[in-house]
């Protein structure tokens, strides 16, 4: 059986001139941060009260994991040795007779690795906190979206003359089915019209061409109330809006 494929070639030899250089592949454990880390993760995995360490377990497992990293480079142990050798002078402290007072915790030899832990174990759980939270880039992705642009600037468009001549054709049609003889005739005032013209218009909503009239006024009231809402226009107090050709034509009072 080869030993290796190479290029889709089995290989059955050794290479004579192969050299693997001493730090050619290095082994880092990302387990643990550091040596606070893994005395945390050790303490966590067996359930123990982080006030109550039992240094003498502790501290045994924590030497088998130094042991694991005999074959490195001392510097990238030396951190984990400093704190075997503080593990061990705890364990050797807690084996000498100590004097009972009333407060043993002053006098307790794990006290500062206590709060060390417990100061690490703050930090560790609110650096976890914050990576749980969404991450641009990573739970979160920025999109841009350009809106189409939709305005349309359409102008209204110019009420032709003519398209009032047909309204007015219209109106005048409709006045003459209620044309009658009079006796006397009453004199129709042009100003007294464009009075009514104006309080009749609102400037806030249009009101409809033809409504203006009175058709029951016959030809002669439909005359004096067009001639009314010219000369109006041309005094500008009101104007005249139509939406599109052959539309219904408004009239609006013009503000100010």
């Amino acid at each position: 059986m080869p030993f290796a494929v190479v290029q889709g070639e089995p290989q059955f030899t050794l290479p004579k001139d192969l050299y693997i250089p001493p730090d050619a592949l290095e082994v880092f454990l990302d387990a643990f941060e550091g040596p606070l880390d893994l005395l945390l993760y050790l303490i966590r995995r067996q359930n123990l009260d982080i006030l109550d360490i039992p240094i003498f377990d502790i501290t045994s497992q924590y030497m088998q994991y130094i042991e694991l990293m005999q074959d490195l480079r001392l510097e990238l142990a030396a951190e984990y040795l400093v704190m075997a050798a503080m593990l061990a002078e705890i364990k050797s402290r807690m084996l000498l007779p100590r004097a009972v007072v009333d407060d043993d915790d002053e006098h307790d030899p794990r006290a500062e690795l206590i709060r060390r832990l417990q100061e690490y174990e703050r930090f560790k759980q609110a650096a976890e906190d914050i990576n749980e939270l969404p991450q641009l880039g990573r739970d979160v992705f920025p999109t841009v979206v350009e809106a189409p642009h939709k305005h349309i600037d359409q102008a209204p468009p110019d009420v032709d003359l003519q398209e009032i001549l047909l309204a007015l054709k219209d109106v005048m049609h409709r006045a003459d089915m209620f044309s009658s003889h009079h006796v006397t005739a009453e004199p129709l005032s042009l100003r007294e019209r464009m009075s009514h013209v104006l309080s009749t218009v609102k400037t806030e909503q249009f009101t409809l061409f033809t409504d203006l009239f009175d058709i029951a006024e016959g030809r002669q009231g439909v005359v004096v109330t067009f001639m009314a809402i010219l000369e109006l226009i041309k005094q500008q107090l009101i104007e005249l809006v139509q939406a599109e050709s052959f539309a219904p034509i408004h009239v609006r009072g013009r503000g100010g």
